[in-house]
């Protein structure tokens, strides 16, 4: 039965009351494939996060390209040309992804008019802004003319 008040301290009593909640990784009790299935309903950024939690999960989110491809075809919906030309550089799944993914994140917000009425430049938020190819810029003023 689990503590009403747990307190955060390196206490032996508070050690043991953690083992007894945990008692084990579900990773290493479960086959590949089920936590596999588990980790890829994760968005990306909970499944970085994840795999640093420790060093059991990071070995199977790290060695999984599954994982990372699942993610990599959306964002390749909306930085194709970046995506092929990395994946022709021979990068792996993941570091495709994580290369193009704030990237997309960002030209989605700007193609969906996130930031159509910004006063002025400094009422950016700070993640709006990314390096983008003539083509993505056209691309997202062709929405906002269509706004």
């Amino acid at each position: 039965q689990a503590p009403s008040n747990l307190a955060l301290n390196t206490s032996r009593a508070t050690t043991a009351s953690l083992d007894t909640l945990c008692p084990a990784d579900f990773v290493v009790l479960l086959p590949p494939e089920v936590s596999s299935r588990i980790f890829s309903v994760l968005d990306v950024e909970s499944l970085c996060h994840t795999s640093v939690t420790c060093k059991g999960w990071h070995r199977v989110i790290e060695s999984n390209d599954r994982l990372w491809r699942h993610h990599c075809l959306s964002v390749r919906a909306l930085c194709q040309p970046e995506f092929d030309c990395d994946r022709g550089n021979g990068y792996s799944w993941k570091i495709t992804l994580l290369r193009n993914y704030w990237k997309s994140k960002v030209k989605q917000e700007w193609l969906c008019g996130k930031y159509s009425n910004i006063p002025s430049r400094n009422s950016l938020p700070e993640k709006s802004m990314y390096p983008m190819d003539v083509d993505t810029r056209g691309e997202i003023l062709e929405a906002e003319l269509e706004r």
